[in-house]
């Protein structure tokens, strides 16, 4: 097994060599546990660049559209939004990995065949996690990417390989997975130039002329940062000395993938490692790749791996709107909604916690005495007192807000329309601000209504991540088990290839299960300890009246 990585490794940085790709200060070695990575060297070089990469040879929309197999058929469904860039990324890595005699075999040989997260679980793997956002999240995508893989992809590619003279090879839905999932975990927001983002023609008068491939560029140019949250500092400073006739020396973010760098693993391994993007070896233009930080759902959704106590994990709830039908006086709470620009779902990061009721910092974090969010800050009657637990309250107003709406009772309705009447006048000269409506119905209503209903909201929750797999004790238990199980395997001599094979398997499935029992027992930590803030809150709220 040992010989055939090897083997892979050397045909790979002969093909690096071969695409002017320069390791500086660095090299690509093989780690059991976590496939090939980039490790620092001994010698570093004086300007601390440690890998150069050509752009030529960065997976761009660009590279795809100009393909003289892909881009004659691609262009026009680009050009008609049938398709967006990542599509064109997906469909490139799918064709070159049925083509017989592709020119990226060492490097696509170097990636791996399968992936750890939710979209390659088993149904018995994905049932860990019912009951959590992720499992309905799951569900919905890959019915997305089955319906696209079998509307577009799968025509394509056969016609693609037949004009490319194969018509034997099959494509089939994990080709596709496959190549989804090759993106979304080494995919990087690229800072180029401009000139190279759109390349320019010189015309027989001497003036310049943008291509057809340069305007449709302006479909997939990135704004800086992507859905990965993917990043580059000092972006001004990143390209210089590129010349382009109509702007010198700008930064144009594209998505894609660059061969060599996309092995830097994710993790807090090396902060010091700095990729170079150069087109002509010419530049010294450094773009560091700081570790991901990112919630337990993006990482095991996106990269397949899990933190354990990630300090960036949240909780996501929310109220249906679809329920707000249901409720009494629905038309005219939906107008009150519109009117305080309400959000009916909230993210609660675990960082809030640091300043609630409960917390464990012993600091005084900054700005806790400050709510400017807030809409407690007057009273038409006099009567609503400023509450007492305002600066401990962690939830978001803007959702709270539309706790309040949904929780009125009829009376409170019209409270709120003549308050806002007296405020506005009954001719109705202006309309009243969203601030203005969410003091009136916190006026009208107080916290405890929201506040309640903000409690039966953590409890479905819990109810529903405890339905299959019991409390948060159960799945400390089971990580205990999974540990346990993993450690005698490792310990049992394998040397038949099947035997092997049998193994990863069983390791890999470990793995998922694993990772589903983390992010799920995360799940249920959060939600306890914010219904025990949203619990306290309604106490305090009751006793007050508020």
């Amino acid at each position: 097994m040992a010989t055939q990585e090897e083997a892979k490794l050397e045909r790979f940085l002969q093909w690096l060599q071969v695409n002017g790709v320069e390791l500086r200060g660095c090299k690509i070695k093989h780690c059991d546990s976590k496939g090939f990575g980039i490790f620092s060297a001994a010698n570093q070089a004086s300007d601390g660049v440690l890998l150069v990469v050509p752009l030529d040879l960065a997976i761009t929309p660009m590279r795809v559209l100009q393909d003289s197999l892909l881009g004659p058929e691609c262009r026009a469904m680009f050009e008609e939004g049938e398709v967006d860039d990542r599509f064109l990324m997906n469909l490139f890595l799918t064709l070159e990995r049925l083509r017989k005699n592709s020119s990226w075999k060492p490097y696509l040989d170097m990636l791996p065949t399968s992936f750890g997260n939710p979209l390659w679980f088993t149904d018995d793997e994905l049932l860990e996690l019912k009951g959590t956002t992720l499992y309905r999240a799951t569900e919905l995508q890959k019915k997305k990417l089955q319906t696209l893989y079998y509307d577009k992809v799968k025509p394509l590619v056969k016609k693609l390989l037949t004009l490319d003279g194969d018509s034997e090879s099959e494509v089939c839905f994990e080709d596709f997975l496959w190549a989804n999932s090759v993106f979304w975990t080494r995919a990087l927001n690229i800072p180029l130039p401009h000139s190279y983002v759109f390349p320019q023609t010189q015309e027989e008068d001497g003036n310049f002329a943008t291509t057809k491939d340069s305007e449709l560029c302006t479909n997939y140019i990135s704004s800086g940062e992507d859905e990965k949250g993917c990043r580059v500092q000092n972006v001004d400073s990143q390209v210089n000395g590129v010349t382009s006739t109509a702007v010198q020396g700008e930064t144009i973010w594209v998505e894609g993938l660059v061969p060599g760098i996309d092995f830097c693993n994710h993790g807090t391994l090396s902060t010091k490692i700095r990729n170079t993007l150069n087109r002509e070896h010419q530049n010294n233009n450094q773009q560091k790749a700081p570790p991901p930080r990112a919630t337990l759902q993006e990482l095991l959704y996106l990269y397949g791996f899990v933190i354990d106590n990630n300090p960036d994990d949240y909780l996501m709830v929310h109220y249906p709107m679809e329920a707000i039908q249901s409720v009494p006086f629905s038309d005219s709470k939906v107008q009150l909604l519109e009117a305080q620009k309400a959000e009916l779902r909230c993210l609660l990061p675990r960082s809030l916690l640091d300043r609630g009721f409960f917390s464990e910092c012993t600091a005084k974090i900054e700005g806790n005495d400050k709510c400017e969010d807030q809409v407690h800050s007057h009273s038409w009657s006099g009567q609503r007192k400023m509450p007492s637990y305002l600066n401990k309250l962690v939830f978001p107003d803007n959702f709270l807000t539309a706790l309040r709406t949904v929780a009125l009772q009829e009376d409170e309705i019209f409270q709120v329309s003549s308050m806002l009447e007296e405020l506005v006048g009954s001719g109705g000269e202006r309309q009243p601000s969203d601030t203005e409506v969410r003091a009136a119905v916190w006026e009208a209503c107080g916290d405890s209504g929201a506040l309640q209903l903000l409690v039966d909201l953590l409890q479905i929750k819990m109810v529903d991540l405890e339905e299959n797999s019991g409390a948060e004790d159960c799945d400390i238990e089971l990580l205990k088990e999974v540990n346990t199980t993993e450690s005698q395997e490792l310990q049992i001599p394998i040397k038949e290839t099947e035997a092997l094979t049998q193994q990863k398997l069983r390791k890999l499935r470990s793995k998922n299960r694993r990772s589903s029992i983390i992010y799920r027992r995360g799940q249920k930590q959060l939600t306890r300890l914010f219904l025990k803030e949203a619990e306290h809150a309604l106490q305090l709220a009751l006793s007050e009246r508020n």
